[in-house]
């Protein structure tokens, strides 16, 4: 291909779409609304199961049923602090906060994740004292208060399982309503199984496997969000790959100081400096918007700031170390 002719396929694709890709538009209207409503049916039903099982868990004896209790507060919690993430996340930029706030809903999931790992902590102690010193448990009570509990956490995370899929801190709500429903299925069947066998231990041992569950669960949650938060590169973006893909282009020599990272959910910037020919202004912005195509179409990448050289930065590597 010529240079000319390169020059014209870098502007038709400039021409199809070029530029910074602007972030969707904020959601407003019945979406938004039904997603709100959603997380607030979800947030009631997490605190009436709460209210029951504390109530249930003091009158049965049940540590795993206040265990769970106090795992479905912090959903409770945790549901708010989302609500209150996406309202600060669809805020206007400012002089103040040029990238507007984002970030929130990531410090939010942060947040839920970090208190789940300390309520995990804490019924481990609570199990391991009840398995020293035993307690009789009245298994019937166990296994009705645990059915409601059961029932009411399954209605939540049917309510949230479709906004979980691209929001990291509405998974993390989620994440909590789901672990709580499989810890709601543990009590069932230890209450059942204090009812037929009488066998007390099996109340402690459940709270410790639920607190493993939820540890796993909130740990996951909590290093994907700290790798957001420290600006690291984004999951699933080869840099490699990419560098590759902008220097196929015969225009370019190379791409250095390359600096890749996530400001929010879904919104990936780059920012990098490329070695060219020498051109003219028209020609280096028709190469900039056919970067920008490849980066956005291949790469999932919506802002992008590049600095076009011409024999400067030689031999510094695609990261400056």
């Amino acid at each position: 291909m010529s240079e000319t002719d390169s020059t014209s396929a870098a502007a038709e694709l400039h021409r199809s779409g070029s530029g910074d890709t602007p972030a969707p538009p904020a959601t407003h209207g019945p979406e938004a609304d039904v997603s709100v409503r959603r997380l607030m049916i979800t947030m009631a039903l997490n605190f009436a199961i709460t209210i029951a099982e504390i109530a249930g868990g003091l009158l049965s004896g049940s540590l795993s049923l206040i265990s769970d209790a106090l795992h479905n507060f912090s959903d409770g919690i945790a549901i708010i602090i989302t609500y209150l993430a996406i309202r600060l996340k669809r805020s206007e930029k400012s002089l103040r906060h040029t990238f507007g706030l984002k970030r929130a809903e990531i410090l939010a999931a942060v947040i839920n994740a970090a208190v789940l790992l300390a309520i995990s902590l804490y019924l481990f102690y609570e199990a391991a004292r009840r398995l020293l010193h035993p307690a009789p448990i009245q298994g019937g009570l166990m296994v009705g208060v645990a059915l409601v509990g059961l029932v009411a956490n399954v209605a939540g995370t049917v309510l949230l399982r479709r906004d979980a899929t691209h929001s990291l801190n509405v998974r993390s709500a989620y994440l909590h309503l789901l672990s709580d429903a499989a810890s709601s299925v543990g009590v069932v069947l230890g209450g059942l199984a204090v009812v037929v066998w009488r066998v007390f231990w099996v109340d402690p041992v459940l709270t410790i496997l639920i607190g493993l569950y939820v540890l796993r669960e909130s740990f996951g949650i909590l290093t994907q969000a700290i790798h957001i938060l420290m600006e690291g590169a984004p999951q699933g973006i080869d840099l490699q790959v990419l560098r590759d893909a902008v220097e196929a282009l015969p225009e370019v020599d190379d791409i250095h100081h390359l600096h890749v990272w996530t400001v929010g959910e879904n919104d990936i910037h780059l920012e990098a400096h490329l070695n060219v020919r020498n051109m003219s202004i028209s020609e280096g912005d028709a190469l900039r918007g056919a970067i920008e195509a490849i980066l956005r179409t291949s790469f999932g990448i919506s802002h992008t700031t590049i600095q076009l050289e011409c024999g400067r930065c030689e031999a510094v590597g695609l990261i400056k170390r």
